[in-house]
């Protein structure tokens, strides 16, 4: 095993890290993720979010940040070759520390339906699935024609 790193996510990462989740099946990518986006996201959630390289490779990711009163998690992915290794766990970990840091008691994730790995994965890591609630999206840019 090379030499291991967990550090924070900084903007100039942007490329490597938008090509992994592109990658990694059950990871959804949209226009929020765009370069400028997550900017904005890497600036008011400050040193919430990390990746994990093994030899300069980029092997795990978290992002995530917090409204003020909840936490939320997006994008927590492992190549599936480093899997069963508990980065998943370490990268997890470093965000929820840092969320608790800043006073946030409750924190919440997405997992697309059909996504049975990551559904196992979260209930095996004692994320309790909610079924009280129906989450609903709307796109507000306004696109000029």
């Amino acid at each position: 095993m090379g030499e291991m790193a967990l550090r924070n996510i900084r903007i100039d990462d942007y490329e490597r890290v938008i090509e992994f989740w592109e990658k990694t099946p059950g990871i959804g990518v949209s226009s929020a993720d765009s370069k400028e986006g997550m900017e904005r996201f890497l600036i008011r959630n400050k040193d919430l979010s990390f990746l994990w390289e093994e030899e300069e490779m980029l092997i795990g990711t978290v992002l995530s940040g917090h409204d003020g009163r909840r936490g939320f998690i997006y994008h927590l992915a492992v190549d599936e070759a480093f899997r069963n290794r508990e980065i998943a766990k370490k990268l997890l970990q470093s965000s929820l520390e840092m969320l608790r840091k800043q006073g946030i008691e409750k924190c919440h994730l997405f997992v697309f339906d059909k996504n049975e790995l990551g559904k196992d994965f979260w209930k095996h890591m004692d994320w309790i699935q909610r079924e009280d609630i129906v989450v609903f999206s709307k796109d507000i840019l306004i696109h000029k024609d």
